[in-house]
């Protein structure tokens, strides 16, 4: 009677820990939901470098046209300097 007992016993406990566990549908649910959570952060860091990358374009833009700014004045300082000291003809306008 015992055994019979036992073999009741661990049978029961294998059928309860196997109706307790998720189903199918719920497995595919949550590996469907951990693949979109990836994908939107993928999406979300790719979103975040495209903006640091105009952020750094916009800067290297900036400093680009401000050191054209500072060589076009040098420039006009050195020709207007040749002229003040008559090294060349002031052109005509």
């Amino acid at each position: 009677m015992k055994k019979v007992l036992s073999i009741v016993a661990i049978a029961s406990l294998a059928i309860a820990t196997v109706a307790c566990g998720p189903s199918k549908a719920e497995l595919e649910a949550k590996a469907k939901a951990q693949a979109d959570s990836a994908m939107a952060a993928a999406q979300a860091d790719s979103a975040k470098a495209a903006a640091e990358a105009q952020v750094a374009q916009a800067k290297a833009d900036s400093i680009k046209a401000e050191e054209t700014k500072a060589a076009e004045a040098a420039a006009m300082a050195a020709h207007e300097d040749s002229v003040k000291k008559k090294l060349i003809k002031a052109p005509k306008k």
